[in-house]
C-alpha cells in the first residue's frame, strides 16, 4: 500500500470517529459545537496517521481501539492550536482556512474548548491501549519539557536578540514545540504493537527526523506558501521576531538542513518492508 492509498483509506475513518464522538461523549451540546469546529476544521491528520502507520507497518491489524487512540492523539493537537492562536500566544486569525476557534466563539470559549479537548484525547488514549506507559509518553511528550516547555521558549525567545544565534537553544525550542508530539504518536505505536527492541529503535529515529523535518517545513512554508494555501497567516515569522531554523540559517541552508534530515529518517526505514511511513516524508517537497 502506498502513502496516498493509507491516507485515502484511513482519513475518513479518523473523521468519522472525532464528529460521532465529539457529539455522543460531550453532553452539553453547545461546548461539543465549539470543540468539534476546531477538530473538524480539516488538517492533514498527520499525527493520528502516523500512529497508525507505524502500528501497521508492525504488522499489526487496525481496530477500533487504534483509531481511539489516533483520535486522542489529534484532539490533544487541536487543543494545543487553538490555545497557540490565542491573542496573548500568537494571535492568529485563521487556521486550516477558517476563523480560528477564539475569533469564531469567544476567547474564553476557546479556552474551555482547548481545556477539554486534553484531558478527553488523554482519555481516549488509555481506553484504546489499557496501557499506563502510553499516558507516560504522551504527558511527557506535550508537558514542561515537551510542546507546552518548547511554546514558552518561543514566546521567550520572540523578539530576543539574545537567543537569535544560538543553535542549540533553536533546536531544543522548535524539537520541544512540534516534534515532541510527533515522536510520540510513533513511540506509542511502537509500544501498542509490542515492536522489538531493534524496531522500535528505528522507528523512534525515524520518528525524531521526521519531527525535527516538520518544524523546519513549517518555518518554510511561512516564506513559500500564500495564506490561502496555507490557510493560515504567512509572512509573519519574521516580522513578529520569531527566531528559528529559517532566521538562524536562510532559506538555502534549511532547505539543506531539511534535505539532511529527510536521507536520516529514510534510513530508518531500511529494514522495514512498508512504504506508507516513508511517503509521509513527499509531504516535504513541495518547500524544497
Amino acid at each position: 500500500m502506498t502513502f496516498n492509498d493509507f491516507k485515502i483509506k484511513w482519513t475518513p475513518i479518523i473523521d468519522n470517529y472525532l464528529a460521532s464522538h465529539l457529539k455522543l461523549e460531550v453532553n452539553n451540546a453547545k461546548l461539543s459545537e465549539i470543540m468539534a469546529y476546531s477538530v473538524m476544521a480539516g488538517g492533514k491528520r498527520l499525527r493520528p496517521l502516523l500512529f497508525l502507520a507505524t502500528y501497521s507497518a508492525l504488522n499489526k491489524e487496525i481496530s477500533e481501539k487504534e483509531v481511539r487512540i489516533a483520535c486522542g492523539i489529534e484532539l490533544i493537537h487541536t487543543y494545543s492550536l487553538i490555545h497557540d492562536d490565542l491573542p496573548v500566544m500568537d494571535n492568529d486569525d485563521y487556521r486550516r482556512g477558517k476563523l480560528t476557534s477564539h475569533k469564531r466563539w469567544g476567547e474564553a470559549e476557546a479556552i474551555l474548548a482547548g481545556d477539554a479537548l486534553l484531558p478527553m484525547g488523554i482519555q481516549w488514549i488509555v481506553e484504546g491501549s489499557n496501557e499506563p506507559k502510553l499516558v507516560k509518553i504522551i504527558t511527557a511528550a506535550i508537558g514542561a519539557n515537551g510542546m507546552v516547555g518548547g511554546q514558552y521558549l518561543d514566546i521567550d525567545s520572540t523578539n530576543n536578540k539574545s537567543v537569535a544565534n544560538d543553535a542549540n537553544f533553536i533546536n531544543k525550542m522548535e524539537w520541544q514545540k512540534t516534534g515532541c508530539l510527533i515522536q510520540a504518536s510513533v513511540e506509542m505505536a511502537t509500544i501498542h504493537g509490542k515492536a522489538s527492541s531493534q524496531s522500535g529503535k528505528q522507528l523512534v529515529a525515524f520518528a525524531k527526523d521526521f519531527g525535527r523535518a516538520y518544524q523546519i517545513y513549517d518555518d518554510l512554508v511561512d516564506i513559500v506558501e500564500t495564506t490561502q494555501e496555507a490557510g493560515k497567516a504567512t509572512h509573519k515569522d519574521q516580522v513578529s521576531g520569531k527566531n528559528n531554523t529559517l532566521t538562524l540559517l536562510g532559506a538555502k541552508k534549511s532547505r539543506q538542513e531539511l534535505k539532511e534530515l529527510i536521507k536520516r529518517a529514510k534510513s530508518n526505514l531500511a529494514n522495514f518492508d512498508d512504504s506508507v511511513l516513508v511517503g509521509f516524508l513527499d509531504l516535504y517537497q513541495k518547500v524544497l
